[in-house]
């Protein structure tokens, strides 16, 4: 198999980012191995993309192939997916000479990720968010798990984490929680957790948002099994959560 034959309209090709390109570039680095090891070039030759034995020899040979005149495009296209799997951690330099030489082998969690594609696009997804972005408590455990598809546990301990910060913040007790609690700390007239020197509008409007987001994507979650398939909708909720533990932390007693 070549990479035209996974990818065959060159303008789709060029029109992919990065780590679109990345998984089709793993599947055919995993059946082109030699000794463990591949090279970008292994995959992506002048024979395979362009039927050709070197670019500017000779006549394409029969099949599908990428068209000639866009070879810088497509090798601009194809080593920036390659840097982004070596960026990711899913493949890295063989040992000794061979890695000064180019030579690859899959990491851990490239081998991984290799044979199961919707966890492979879920890692995607999160790679694309920063852990940076987080607030620092959902850097680890929370940003992992989106990384792995495990985007139902990421957003209810995004959300369960919002309402602990929210308890010990309040000076709450453990008996209290859910959107009651959120309601008693940012009570827009008395809460802890609310500025009174901010218009009362905003206030009741700050309430109103915390308790919304705790008691849509963190209530459900603790009285009934709650899937979410879609990576990129699990990353706004997690980063929602974030934008609220930011507010908490900025609102917090000293």
């Amino acid at each position: 198999m070549k990479l035209p034959a996974l990818i065959p309209d060159i303008d789709v090709l060029l029109a992919l980012p990065p780590e679109r390109i990345a998984r089709p570039l793993m599947v055919l680095a995993a059946r082109r191995m030699q000794n463990g090891m591949v090279s970008l070039l292994t995959i992506a030759n002048p024979q395979d993309l362009y039927g050709l034995h070197g670019i500017g020899m000779g006549a394409p040979a029969a099949g599908h192939f990428y068209p000639r005149g866009r070879e810088r495009e497509v090798d601009l296209a194809l080593g920036e997916a390659w840097h982004w799997l070596e960026l990711n951690f899913l493949i890295m330099p063989a040992p000794d000479q061979n890695g000064q030489n180019g030579w690859k082998v899959f990491t851990r969690r490239g081998r991984e990720l290799l044979d199961d594609e919707a966890r492979f696009n879920s890692f995607a997804v999160a790679s694309g968010l920063p852990k940076e972005m987080l607030h620092p408590s959902l850097r680890e455990g929370v940003w992992l798990e989106l990384a792995q598809g495990q985007h139902a546990d990421a957003v209810f301990k995004a959300f369960r984490t919002v309402e602990e910060r929210v308890r010990e913040a309040g000076g709450y007790n453990a008996e209290d929680h859910g959107v009651s609690l959120i309601r008693l700390a940012f009570n827009a007239k008395n809460g802890p957790l609310t500025k009174c020197e901010h218009p009362l509008a905003e206030r009741e409007a700050l309430c109103n948002l915390v308790a919304g987001a705790v008691g849509s994507y963190k209530n459900p979650h603790s009285h009934r099994t709650v899937a979410i398939t879609d990576a990129l909708e699990a990353k706004e909720m997690v980063l929602l959560a974030s934008h609220i533990l930011r507010i908490i932390d900025d609102r917090a007693p000293a």
